[in-house]
């Protein structure tokens, strides 16, 4: 049953006007008010009519992208590449052709601001919703997004995961581009165990991220497989996927664990303080300790010495995600396409002198 402007008013005890003003923002509202008109479009899951243009179709023309953090070049490269294909390159005249408008929506990791966010693109009536990066590994959210996800589909929205695996219960309705995290990890650290190394420190994600979980595992199993596992956790340390934790993490780490001569870190930005820690230390990269990263960010080749690590194809990535979003492009096989993670091995790395 469509829930309309006349149950919210009932719901939230005002006047259908007054819920008008507080949607459209054109009106001053008392803020006890506002947000008990708020709390009862939340309730009943309300949608709002979108912009006139959208009244007499089924979408509008846009499309929002989610990412965890735009600043961040991991997010920043996909988004771009999305929106490059969403927004289409025009024929120069200034005339709207079949192009979308693309709106990058940056939930700075916050699952509430990633609810909220789809909610926002359901009242717009978007065409299509692009999910960028690692998702957050908590029931809770998991189902929510689920029914979120479903009722956007369900209206004729476009559902598409970048570099994110399918969150369960979507499998109908998305497409997901997912990144072999797991196979490049473990990639990765066969390369260094190939080098001569045996006690390997590792700098991860946040715990609660599907990506941290998966590139954890892949260097996980390549240890079992070389007969190195053991108290992995004495040398594993979890945080945020940024330069200030791939310091404090490395620092204490090899204060901690002198044994260790090669560090794994979480993304190439987390790899450039662990290498900041090593040489504050007073030891050399990679002769004293390796250090190898993740993504093949752009800056990582230009690191002194060039970061080894593991290339995601980011912007491909983003421009198939952009292509799906817009139905330029047929979904993959059963909704879901793994895409390949490649070594890239340069001079950080090297076998060890201790």
């Amino acid at each position: 049953m469509t829930v309309t402007l006349a149950d919210v008013a009932a719901r939230a005890r005002v006047s259908p006007a007054t819920v008008s003003r507080v949607l459209n923002g054109n009106y001053p509202v008392a803020s006890s008010t506002r947000e008990r008109v708020l709390r009862a479009v939340d309730d009943l899951d309300y949608v709002l009519n979108g912009p006139a243009s959208s009244l007499a179709a089924a979408t509008s023309d846009l499309v929002g992208i989610l990412v965890n953090d735009i600043a961040d070049p991991f997010f920043g490269i996909m988004a771009g590449a999305a929106q490059s294909e969403i927004g289409g390159p025009g024929d120069g005249s200034g005339r709207a052709g079949g192009e979308k408008l693309a709106v990058v929506c940056n939930t700075g990791g916050s699952p509430e601001r990633e609810l909220t966010y789809l909610t926002l693109l359901q009242r717009q009536r978007a065409a299509a919703v692009v999910l960028t990066g690692g998702a957050l590994e908590d029931p809770a959210h998991q189902a929510a997004m689920a029914v979120k996800l479903a009722k956007l589909a369900d209206a004729g929205t476009r559902i598409v995961f970048c570099g994110r695996p399918p969150l369960p219960g979507t499998d109908a309705v998305a497409a997901a581009l997912a990144f072999d995290n797991r196979g490049g990890a473990r990639r990765l650290t066969e390369h260094l165990i190939a080098l001569g190394h045996r006690r390997i420190g590792y700098v991860a994600g946040p715990l609660e991220r599907t990506t941290t979980r998966h590139r954890l595992e892949g260097h996980r199993e390549a240890m079992k497989a070389a007969g190195l596992y053991g108290d992995e956790e004495s040398v594993t340390v979890h945080g945020p996927y940024d330069r200030s934790s791939g310091y404090d993490a490395t620092l204490g780490l090899l204060r901690r664990e002198p044994e260790v001569t090669a560090v794994v870190a979480a993304n190439d930005t987390v790899a450039l303080g662990a290498c900041a820690a090593v040489r504050d230390l007073g030891l050399r990269i990679p002769e004293d300790v390796s250090v190898a990263g993740f993504d093949d960010l752009p800056f990582s080749v230009d690191a002194v010495p060039a970061l080894t690590t593991v290339r995601l194809p980011l912007y491909e990535a983003g421009a198939r995600a952009g292509r799906l979003a817009m139905g330029k492009e047929e979904l993959p096989p059963g909704g879901m396409a793994t895409i390949a993670a490649d070594l890239m091995e340069r001079g950080s790395t090297a076998a060890p002198a201790r």
